[in-house]
This record gives structure tokens, sequence and C-alpha cells, in this order.
């Protein structure tokens, strides 16, 4: 019994990764709009009762694919520019915001996170989802700033908040410009100058 539990378990996993990838790879090519259900359980090689039974419908598969994707960005943001050995946590920050920005201009993530996401999601469900991935890490490098003396002490969670804040509209911003790797430059040169204004 308990082995066949563990079989169904194991199968119903398997069913939602390939939703979630059918959707991933749809949804980045075209954008939501454009892929309907029968596509999506075509490409993931399930019946549309498998969708249901995994996902309330279409705009849900979508935002479970929305948090997979922030969640890769939020980890490669991480490693990237944790672990890149930067002297303080002001350079730190730099460099993780140049890698959101680097990887929000990749056409999938530019177009389920930037994009779709708002529309499909809501405002408010985009916000709170990114904010669940990228905060910690903000509101942690900013507190060790601080502690270090790096960073002009303050109260760190709305200043968290408002350094996110910029990072997604400034990837936005890049998103839509007509000449991407310019904006992205002026836009890298927005975030010194906000970190510049954290130092003591």
């Amino acid at each position: 019994m308990e082995r066949k539990r563990r079989t169904q378990d194991e199968r119903s996993a398997a069913t939602r990764g390939a939703l979630l990838d059918a959707g991933r790879g749809l949804f980045g090519e075209r954008g939501y709009a454009a892929v309907g259900t029968e596509e999506l359980v075509r490409a993931a090689g399930v019946t549309r009762g498998a969708l249901y039974h995994q996902f309330k419908d279409k705009a849900a598969l979508f935002e479970a694919v929305f948090e997979a994707v922030e969640q890769e960005v939020t980890q490669r943001v991480a490693t990237e520019a944790l672990g890149a050995g930067a002297a303080d946590p002001l350079s730190a920050l730099r460099h993780g915001a140049q890698v959101f920005l680097d990887a929000c201009a990749t056409p999938e993530v530019e177009r389920i996170v930037l994009l779709d996401a708002p529309a499909v999601l809501g405002w408010e469900r985009w916000r709170e989802i990114g904010m669940q991935h990228g905060l910690g890490i903000v509101l942690a490098t900013l507190q060790a700033g601080m502690e270090a003396g790096a960073v002009r002490g303050q109260p760190v969670e709305p200043l968290a908040h408002a350094l996110l804040g910029a990072l997604d509209e400034l990837a936005m911003w890049v998103a839509r410009a007509p000449d991407r790797e310019a904006a992205r430059d002026q836009a890298m040169g927005t975030v010194d100058g906000l970190l510049a204004a954290l130092a003591p």
C-alpha cells in the first residue's frame, strides 16, 4: 500500500513537472494570451483532466511557472552576486542588480516575469511573489552593510522594499526600450546613484 501511494505521488509530480515545463516553454516563447490549454496538454503529453487536477486553470499554471522562474532568477542573483567575492555589501548589491537586469533581458524571463505576470496575476500578486523571493537577500545584505558601517543606518525593511521596487521598474523600462543595451547602461547608472546615497 505504501509503495502504491508513493508511486501515485511520483506520477503526480511527473505530471506537474511536465505541465510546468510545457507552460514555461510556450509562455516564454509566445506569451500567455497566445497559448491555449489544448496546446499545453499536448506539449506536456498529458490529458486535459490531468491539467485541471494539478491546476485550477491556465492562470494557475502560469502563476506556478512565474514563481519557478522568479525563484531561479533569485537563486542566480544570490549565487553570482554573493559568490563573486564583492569587497563590501554595496558592491554585492550592485553586482546583484547587474545580474538581475541581465537575467530580465533574456526573452523567456522578460515575457513571463515582466510583461505577462503583472497583467495575468495583477500587480499586487506579481509584487507579492517577487518580494517573497528577492526580499530576503536584499534585507540580509543591507543589514550586513549597516552592521559593517558600509551602509548608513536607517530602517532596513522600507529601504529593501524601495530598492526592489526600483529594480523591478528599471527592468521593465529596459525591456520596453528601443535600445536595450543603452537602457541597461543607463539603468545601472541609476542603480549606482541609489547605492551611493546609502553610503555613510
